[in-house]
């Protein structure tokens, strides 16, 4: 059933609240609302429909769309999408009815790491219009009926659903409420829905303290499908959680929220009460991060089948990777899968935790993202929240749609380096990848603002920064992560540190990287004005950058980040940069050849290593199965990216997230280096950096301009590459042979 992006020419529908009375403090029954009507013979129906919360419609008994979780989230105050179906094939001539469940979801349920509700209200309500050949059939008003005592007893997003089959027969229909919510808020729905896609079959196990456990065999985003047979009454309790602990049991440990596990923790609980005979039952108004569910029952499972069914944006797969190595293999395939996790209508950190839009994470993983699916009109939404989520004065939050309690701390703890700047850095690498400008005009005010704001706090200088020349240019004030999550550095006290002392290596590195962004944005869209003044901002914020984080260009730090980010930004000469990459290359020698970057540098680590002679150390950092290293997870059994680099630690005990894509990053290098496909602003430049540690590699990229496939082969004494381009392209040999080709498939022989 299609779905378009438009809007009734002229609403005539009116909001419906359903529930009568409501029972404060207490989660309430999902409702029911339905109505019925006549139509004569039609050709075309299309139904316009959103509500505040979730829903799910059916017309004469059958599923409107496939939308999972509709309307999507969002910042309800600013944008409520709405969905345009096409219809015709479910109404018939005569008797007619429409029938729509309505769910709490992002609207009223818990959001947030802090599982705030009632964030954007305290209702729910429907607004839905049905039109046939032009003319309008039906509208929610106040002829609808609604009932609470439908099967649906509860529902939330993360803590889950309860449901009792034995009321599928529902009674107690009443009334509803018009509501003046109006329609200023409303538009067209113009990303992808969210869909159910992959499914995988449960196998029931025994773990050691006598809990009967389900495991699925991969991590991800979704929720359970259960089939069994039993008796009107009994009851089947699954919660779910993404890995066994130290002892192989059932644990939620790892995703426990802090201060709120006291209040029940994020529960990821399905309670199902049955009907007699046959159940088949999945939630309607819930998702889950998980590979296991735990199950409660004292109902015989013989027979039953538990699946799981992955849930996230309808987004195809564009990207697909294969080397001699199996655990490099799973690693990718493991990158692929967090994304798959934390794209559910924008692009979230974890499915479990927190469900929110970091700005950092989307930041960081964009490069990757475009080459494994096809990932645009979900940034493009999420680049939409981040608009609404700027302050007047510039600042950009860490999260989009925004979920926080609004306190004093969360507002103090706004504007970080690296967060904010994904609102330059996504739409450029947007830009390069699709070649639409639309892009960059959409969020051109944003990238100004944000980086004038930037601009006003670089003229506050803490005193032991006072003697750079530069000094109005050094950002070493306001709230900064700085560099998140290095191994062997505890979080907490970097963040008091850059609180105390500012992080100016990070922040100003990020001024200067999005002031030259925004000077090139600038000059394609024709404003060669702002064009001199960000790049003034550029050129000033690199010698800040370089008079107080460097020594005349040089570095001398333990921190390896500290060497990736002035390489990859270009905050320092070609020759100076060569020493650094030379310095970062013996550090990761010496340090066993383990990383120690964090967050935001690490994506740019085995790249930078690359172009500066090293591929043999950057391959080494690839394969390193030792914590911390991208094949410590893959190991120890994951499916999915944690995290951390020890998410799972060598005695079995776990904590953090399971399922965050952030470092799956790397397999952006394994697509733009070690398979060499690059396409920057139409351009398509196929460049690979082969090494025999992998013994071969294989990347197929579904582009905007095409299929690309780069392989490469080692072969007894000779390196067999073969590439697929498209389109013009450049193609570069190791060892410096260039060719510019035309569309076509070319095969090439080195001898070693």
């Amino acid at each position: 059933m299609n779905q378009t992006a438009a809007l009734p020419a002229q609403w005539q529908a009116k909001w419906i609240d359903p529930e009568v009375q409501r029972e404060n403090g207490q989660r309430q029954p999902a409702s029911v609302l339905r109505r019925r009507f006549s139509l004569g013979r039609v050709q075309n129906a299309v139904l316009y429909i959103t509500c505040h919360g979730l829903y799910e419609a059916r017309l004469n008994g059958n599923r409107v769309g496939n939308f999972v979780l509709a309307p999507g989230t969002g910042d309800y105050h600013h944008r409520l999408c709405v969905q345009c179906y096409d219809v015709s094939s479910l109404v018939q001539e005569g008797e007619n009815e429409l029938t729509v469940l309505l769910g709490d979801g992002w609207y009223r349920g818990s959001v947030g790491i802090d599982g705030l509700t009632d964030y954007y209200g305290e209702d729910i309500a429907l607004l839905c219009q049905l039109e046939a050949d032009g003319q309008t059939v039906l509208c929610s008003d106040a002829q609808w009926e609604a009932s609470q005592a439908g099967p649906v007893r509860e529902n939330d997003l993360q803590q889950g659903e309860c449901y009792d089959a034995r009321r599928e027969e529902i009674t107690g229909w009443h009334g509803v409420r018009t509501a003046d919510f109006g329609y200023g808020n409303l538009c067209a729905s113009e990303s992808v829905p969210v869909c159910e896609h992959e499914r995988f079959a449960g196998k029931l196990i025994r773990t050691p303290d006598g809990s009967t456990v389900i495991d699925f065999g991969q991590n991800l985003a979704g929720y359970t499908e259960l089939r069994v047979y039993a008796e009107a009454g009994q009851k089947i309790v699954l919660r779910h959680g993404e890995t066994l602990d130290e002892n192989g049991n059932f644990t939620q440990s790892n995703f426990d929220p802090g201060e709120r596990n006291k209040n029940g923790g994020i529960a990821q609980k399905i309670e199902y009460i049955c009907k007699d005979g046959w159940n088949v039952y999945k939630p309607h108004f819930a998702v889950f991060g998980f590979r296991y569910a735990k199950v409660e029952t004292d109902i015989d499972l013989k027979d039953a089948e538990f699946t799981s069914i992955a849930v996230y944006s309808d987004m195809k797969q564009t990207g697909f990777f294969e080397c001699g190595n199996a655990d490099v293999n799973r690693l990718f395939a493991n990158s692929v899968w967090s994304m798959k996790s934390n794209f559910a209508d924008v692009p979230t950190d974890c499915p479990t935790r927190e469900r929110a839009g970091w700005t950092g994470d989307a930041q960081v993983f964009a490069h990757t993202a475009m080459y494994l699916m096809d990932c645009l009109p979900v940034y493009r939404k999420w680049l939409g929240e981040c608009r609404y989520a700027q302050k007047e004065d510039g600042l950009v939050q860490n999260i989009a749609p925004v979920n926080n309690s609004g306190s004093v701390i969360s507002n103090m703890l706004q504007g970080s380096a690296g967060w904010g700047d994904a609102c330059v850095i996504v739409p450029w690498i947007l830009y390069e990848t699709y070649g639409d400008r639309k892009i960059l005009e959409e969020n051109y005010d944003m990238m100004c603002r944000w980086v004038d704001f930037v601009s006003a706090r670089a003229q506050k200088t803490r005193l032991a920064n006072i003697a750079n020349p530069f000094k109005k240019y050094l950002v070493d004030e306001g709230f900064h992560f700085g560099e998140w999550c290095q191994p062997d550095v505890d979080n907490t006290e970097a963040m008091k540190k850059t609180m105390m002392h500012g992080s100016p290596e990070v922040a100003t590195a990020y001024y200067f990287r999005s002031a030259s962004l925004l000077a090139k944005i600038a000059e394609l869209l024709g404003n060669r004005k702002d064009a001199r003044k960000y790049g003034d901002i550029a050129a000033n914020a690199k010698q800040a950058y370089r008079y107080t984080c460097t020594d005349q260009g040089r570095i001398d730090s333990k921190r390896q980040c500290e060497y990736v980010r002035p390489i990859a930004f270009g905050l320092l000469s070609r020759e100076e940069a060569q020493k650094a990459a030379d310095q970062l290359n013996e550090m990761v020698r010496e340090n066993g050849y383990h990383l120690n970057t964090g967050f935001l540098s690490t994506p740019d680590l085995c790249r930078v290593l690359c172009e500066y002679g090293h591929a043999d150390t950057a391959y080494r950092l690839l394969l390193q199965d030792e914590c911390p290293g991208w094949l410590y997870a893959v190991k120890k059994g994951a499916t999915s990216i944690w995290e951390t680099w020890d998410g799972i630690r060598e005695d079995g005990t776990v904590h953090d997230s399971l399922n965050h894509y952030s470092y799956g990053a790397i397999s952006g290098w394994l697509f733009d280096t070690v398979c060499g496909i690059r396409l920057s602003e139409g351009r398509l430049t196929v460049q690979p950096v082969p090494d025999p540690s992998l013994g071969y590699a294989k990347a197929q990229w579904d582009s905007p301009c095409g299929t690309v496939i780069s392989a490469w082969k080692y072969e007894e004494d000779k390196l067999i590459l073969d590439m697929t381009v498209p389109c013009d392209a450049d193609i570069v040999l190791p060892g410096g042979t260039k060719a510019h080709v035309c569309e076509g498939a070319y095969h090439y022989e080195i001898l070693l």
